[in-house]
């Protein structure tokens, strides 16, 4: 027994837990599936692997380009509190329940292929650390009950199976107006932040230009090219914040934010422009994922035709949200800075009014879910909505992913004393809701989990079926207002950055 553990905790560690070895075999399965030759498979699952590896890298350089910013903000701020983060809680977890989110993970994930095959829904889930991360909540909260063990793996497998195959087809509809022509798919679990963005775009943005049509005086025409307007943009609120710390926390605290190297004597010149520099890294760090998309995409949606073709009919790849940051560039900064602020603004809601009668923990707004959870919202939130769509779906998406934590912190059991939590929005909606459920009794928690897991499944296939397979464009109303608009004011019209098709957001190509 110890010795199928252990098997099994190999292979959720070394393997499935990391998403480009998960891509890297996935298209490899898919070249043998479409008869490719050998050099074929092994250079194609090779650079589906290193495009996954790029993104990873762009995603190493951004954290560490917000870490210090986190601290920095928490200082001028003066706030204290809970920071959401998803490697934080799983690795407290995996001391206690490192065997049963094994087992969990990979039944789940067996289960998905089935439903994949079997339902309409062809969607397969491969972003391997969401897996985990779900499975290593469904493991916590089903660990505050009495249920059995064997018991809480099945439950936990059948609920996680049915979300990995279930959100990426209730946010398909937006994802395809994102991109991608329905080729792919969001396998993230920050799908309902996406989709309020998207249905917040619809609401607000009617007649919106595109973040990408942003139209700049000559002598700012550089700021054109994304990777510089988002490091410029990053470098100015970096000094921006570095400046406000330095005067509230004095010059000691600031001097020892960024350590000189050894025999170098520390200055606030220094500390300056250290976070010049750290504003440049995190544009570095966008760029390299940007690179990194563009490459896996040329690799996995070819490969994945074989498996359409034999394995899952009609296969469809959910893939990391960062996949969709290509198709507007500008919407990712924007929907960053909008997250961020409406965390800011939950904030100061949940410390004058819903902490004091409720009880919420204070849930800090972390740059690392607002980047990558915020900045998909902003390019959802254009898509439908243009400019005011972004700026007020991430908002959106702020505010769900501060709320959500401080609520889910009370159905993890003992863990909810920790100093950290789970931070993007389908955790907490889950988790909530199962938590809840089990609050009228092992036996009734069971039954109402299960009741969820098959009303999100038959949810799922209504909108695949009556929406997606129909082709509902969630972005249509927004196009045709903008097209009136053009008519209007021909001259405020930019066709070298406008596609017909996105709502003014320019579609790349896949060899781009």
């Amino acid at each position: 027994m110890d010795q199928l553990v252990a098997v099994a905790q190999f292979i959720v560690n070394e393997v499935l837990s990391i998403p480009a070895y998960m891509v890297g075999l996935i298209t490899a399965v898919g070249l043998i599936a479409l008869r490719k030759s050998v050099g074929q498979i092994v250079g194609g699952g090779l650079k589906a692997v290193l495009g996954f590896l790029l993104i990873g890298a762009g995603a190493d350089i951004v954290v560490t380009a917000l870490d210090p910013l986190g601290v920095m903000i928490q200082g001028a701020a003066g706030a204290q509190g809970v920071v959401p983060t998803n490697e934080a809680i799983v690795a407290i977890a995996q001391d206690r329940f490192g065997a049963q989110v094994a087992w969990i993970m990979i039944a789940g994930f067996a289960l998905s292929l089935v439903l994949a095959r079997f339902t309409p829904l062809h969607y397969v889930f491969l972003t391997g650390h969401h897996i985990l991360f779900m499975a290593t909540l469904l493991t916590m909260v089903l660990a505050t009950t009495a249920l059995p063990t064997a018991v809480s793996v099945a439950l936990g497998a059948v609920l996680l199976a049915v979300v990995m195959v279930a959100l990426p087809a209730l946010s398909q509809p937006w994802t395809r107006r994102v991109g991608g022509d329905g080729k792919i798919a969001i396998g993230h679990f920050g799908t309902l932040g996406y989709v309020a963005a998207g249905a917040t775009g619809q609401l607000v943005g009617r007649t919106s230009r595109s973040t990408e049509d942003l139209k700049l005086p000559e002598g700012l025409r550089f700021l054109r090219d994304s990777m510089v307007a988002t490091a410029l943009s990053m470098v100015l609120i970096y000094v921006a914040v570095a400046l406000v710390f330095w005067a509230r926390q004095g010059t000691a605290a600031a001097l020892e934010m960024f350590p000189p190297a050894e025999g170098i004597e520390p200055t606030i010149g220094h500390f300056i422009m250290q976070s010049v520099m750290q504003g440049l890294q995190f544009g570095i760090g966008v760029a390299v994922i940007l690179y990194g998309v563009r490459t896996i995409l040329g690799e996995l949606v070819p490969a994945f035709q074989g498996i359409a073709d034999r394995v899952v009919p009609g296969a469809v790849p959910a893939l990391d949200a960062p996949i969709v940051f290509p198709f507007a560039q500008n919407a990712v900064l924007v929907g960053f800075l909008s997250s961020f602020v409406g965390g800011l603004v939950t904030l100061a809601v949940m410390a004058v009014a819903l902490n004091p009668v409720f009880g919420l923990a204070l849930i800090l707004p972390g740059l690392v879910p607002h980047f990558f959870t915020g900045g998909a919202a902003g390019v959802f939130g254009n898509a439908t909505g243009g400019r005011r769509g972004a700026v007020a779906g991430a908002f959106v998406n702020g505010v769900l992913i501060t709320l959500l934590p401080a609520f889910l912190l009370g159905v993890l059991g003992d863990f909810g004393t920790a100093n950290t939590t789970f931070g993007d929005a389908d955790f907490g909606w889950f988790g909530i809701a199962i938590g809840y459920a089990f609050r009228t009794g092992d036996v009734g928690g069971v039954v109402l989990a299960l009741v969820l897991a098959a009303a999100l499944l038959a949810g799922a296939i209504v909108v695949q079926k009556r929406a997606v397979e129909r082709g509902w464009d969630p972005g249509a109303r927004h196009e045709a207002a903008l097209a009136e608009r053009a008519e209007t004011e021909p001259e405020e019209g930019d066709s070298s950055t406008t596609d017909s098709s996105g709502g003014g957001t320019r579609r790349p190509e896949r060899g781009e």
